[in-house]
């Protein structure tokens, strides 16, 4: 499909809630669209209502826009092919698996789930724990290859249950070009005939998606490696319904692994580990189990998107930080890695850390007005502004701003145990108390005049910094360390620097 305009789909199910696996899937899905002028599909796959959960779809869509990797068409957003749910597509696949079997590459099979637990179980106590319905197998099963033409007839028209299942070759080997993983090979005999279609007029999975992906004039399949077995099924099916000519390339991509390497990140290792696996909070109807997410826990989300890019990729530079479209232009699949991707959580903080850092103090500043409200506190926008601006170098998170700021919102209940025993005595008294003085006197209370004063005060009476430093900060601030403390008394302002002065004086020993 190399002259074809470039279209890729996310096609997740509605099982549950969208991991960060599935978010990578999305981002690539949207990276290698834009860069190539394309189309990024949202088709929402539900075709085993079995496994339904309420609330699974919004929550896809939801993470999806919180992300900022927005479908240019699918379910929720609009556009030329839908439906884009494929219960809503019900209608349209019984032609394609009747064409099958028309063909003579597809047979109804009329096994009972009984029939197939029985057979089953005499396969494992025969030795053989991993029966499987194919190409030798099927010739001795209730199926229209083993009845005659007249009895699979009369079952049918008694609306008898069935399924129908792909009819592979024997030793046929299946050959297609990964853009991942190089060429993949699989012979039909280590595969099984799966099944397709049911009576109930529903599709499995491999059908179902060939149809869309072939309706929707699908250029490219980029999705998880868990799917790669099924990959050589697929093939055969464009083969089959006379669709390989246009068929997509596929390209799949390398397991997301837990932190220490050691197996497949799954949806309860982050809340067991201590950091969310989701992008954003999931709460089940059913059940009410709740389950974190990377927005709830104070991460950016181009923050986010920034780590996943790299979790599987590399653009074969120095360079870290990626805003979106920065991502778009350096994105290749030729560089995703065949390997799995280890998932380091210190990494991602320290990626939320420096978009923190980046960002305008104008939007920090809003931030952590809006972070000081939701606790009850108000705080003017200008202020806002000037404390972010100092504290964003030491803060992940704008709850850290919050957290590590407040003492700029109030006078210290408690001062630092090891800074009072060490430095606070009679000298520090008096120093503190010449301060008072000296910052009395300063009519426009900036950091420039602050810091001029206190020099000169140093300077007069031939003192290090060391000597005053500590006690004007634990009398300001009631701790030990942090930033320039002339920064610190102009935000205050010069009335609340001078009470804090006095209540050191007052109550401190």
């Amino acid at each position: 499909m190399s002259n074809a305009k470039v279209r890729v789909r996310f096609a997740p199910s509605p099982t549950g809630p969208l991991h960060m696996g599935g978010v990578r899937t999305a981002l690539y899905n949207y990276l290698f669209a834009k860069q190539q002028g394309g189309d990024f599909i949202l088709r929402i796959e539900d075709t085993d209502q079995t496994r339904f959960v309420p609330g699974a779809e919004e929550y896809i869509i939801e993470s999806l826009k919180w992300c900022g990797i927005t479908p240019d068409e699918g379910q929720g957003f609009g556009g030329n092919y839908g439906p884009y749910r494929q219960s809503e597509r019900k209608a349209m696949y019984r032609q394609y698996a009747e064409q099958l079997v028309a063909d003579g590459h597809a047979y109804y099979a009329f096994d009972s789930a009984e029939d197939l637990d029985r057979v089953r179980q005499m396969a494992k106590d025969a030795g053989s724990p991993n029966w499987q319905y194919n190409h030798i197998t099927r010739n001795s099963m209730k199926n229209s290859l083993t009845l005659s033409q007249n009895e699979v007839e009369k079952k049918l028209e008694a609306g008898e249950p069935y399924v129908v299942r792909i009819k592979l070759n024997r030793n046929e080997e299946v050959k297609f070009e990964d853009i991942v993983r190089g060429w993949v090979s699989v012979n039909t005999n280590n595969m099984d005939d799966k099944v397709l279609f049911k009576s109930d007029g529903m599709p499995t999975y491999h059908l179902a998606n060939i149809v869309d992906d072939h309706l929707m004039k699908i250029s490219h399949v980029i999705r998880g490696e868990e799917w790669l077995p099924s990959a050589p099924l697929h093939v055969l099916l464009y083969r089959y319904l006379g669709w390989e000519a246009t068929m997509p390339q596929f390209a799949h991509l390398p397991l997301l692994l837990k932190p220490d390497g050691n197996g497949k990140l799954n949806k309860r290792d982050g809340d067991r580990l201590g950091f969310p696996v989701f992008p954003i909070e999931w709460h089940n109807q059913e059940n009410g189990e709740v389950f974190s997410g990377y927005r709830e826990n104070g991460y950016f989300p181009d923050a986010f998107i920034n780590m996943l890019a790299f979790l599987g990729w590399n653009p074969g530079t120095a360079q870290e930080l990626f805003s979106l479209d920065e991502l778009v232009a350096a994105f290749s699949l030729k560089k995703v890695n065949k390997a799995g991707a280890r998932y380091d959580h210190d990494k991602t903080r320290w990626f939320n850390q420096q978009y923190l850092r980046h960002k305008s103090d104008a939007e920090l500043g809003t931030l952590l007005q809006a972070e000081a409200s939701e606790q009850g506190v108000e705080v003017s926008l200008e202020k806002a502004q000037a404390i972010a601006a100092l504290m964003k170098e030491r803060a992940y998170f704008i709850k850290d701003l919050w957290e590590d700021s407040q003492f700029f919102f109030s006078a210290p209940q408690v001062y630092d145990d090891k800074t009072l025993k060490k430095k606070w005595n009679q000298e520090a008294r008096t120093h503190v108390a010449e301060l008072q003085k000296r910052f009395e006197a300063i009519s426009d209370f900036n950091t420039e005049n602050i810091e001029e004063a206190f020099k000169a005060y140093l300077s007069e009476n031939e003192l290090g910094f060391g000597k005053v430093g500590p006690g004007f900060r634990l009398a300001v601030t009631g701790m030990g360390m942090g930033p320039s403390m002339f920064e610190i008394c102009a935000i205050l302002g010069k009335e609340e620097t001078l009470s804090r002065l006095n209540q050191a004086l007052e109550q401190l020993p």
